[in-house]
């Protein structure tokens, strides 16, 4: 079950890569206003989402604590990022602020994961 779990893990992390990798390379265009969410993004926040709820049932068969308020939150913070990049996914340009805090929620769910302990 232990490697079923670092399995899922890594997965995730691939996924959060994807979702930010994919902020920071459009970060540029940011600056001048032509930023867009490209499709690595929604496929990276897909793939957390789904990584995640593996992850969570995994470590609840295996009888590991699992919490449920941190896990809640990421999870709150993933629907946002998810509803807004799926939205606005087709738009050639995306609003800074929008865009922005579309990097802001990724990077306080990766510091959730991290530091929630």
């Amino acid at each position: 079950m232990d490697v079923l779990i670092h399995l899922f893990v890594g997965l995730h992390i691939i996924g959060i890569a994807a979702l930010l990798g994919g902020f920071l390379t459009q970060m540029k265009a940011m600056g001048q206003g032509t930023a867009r969410f490209v499709p690595g993004m929604l496929h990276g926040a897909l793939t957390m989402l789904v990584t995640g709820v593996v992850l969570v049932g995994l470590n609840q068969a295996d009888d590991h604590h699992v919490n449920t308020v941190k896990i809640g939150l990421k999870l709150a913070l993933l629907i946002v990022i998810l509803g807004l990049v799926y939205v606005k996914r087709d738009d050639e340009k995306v609003d800074k602020s929008m865009f922005g805090l579309v990097g802001l929620l990724t990077m306080a769910n990766i510091f959730i994961a991290v530091l929630w302990t």
